[in-house]
């Protein structure tokens, strides 16, 4: 599902136009972005955040195990997230 295909069907289901489920979406996803950028541990630059029908998606590489543990929780913490992807690398 595409990002204009997701806010379609946001607009549809929450009775918004679509540029407010548009501007919903990107919030959701500014906020997983901002969580990730605010946890000390992580490099946030080396992780891509994508949103989809609630679903975080999470890929890149990080260096530790712990790394990947602290995105994820991050990732959980933004509201509206109903379920994570992890497809973060360790190595």
């Amino acid at each position: 599902m595409t990002k204009s295909e997701f806010v379609d069907q946001v607009a549809d289901r929450a009775g918004l136009s679509k540029k407010d489920a548009g501007d919903a979406v990107d919030a959701m996803l500014e906020t997983v972005e901002d969580a990730l950028k605010r946890d000390a541990e992580l490099d946030a630059q080396a992780i891509r955040v994508n949103v989809v029908d609630g679903t975080v998606t999470l890929e890149g590489k990080v260096k530790a195990w712990f790394e990947r543990r602290v995105a994820e929780k991050a990732a959980w913490s933004a509201p509206g997230v109903r379920a994570v992807d992890d497809r973060i690398a360790v190595g």
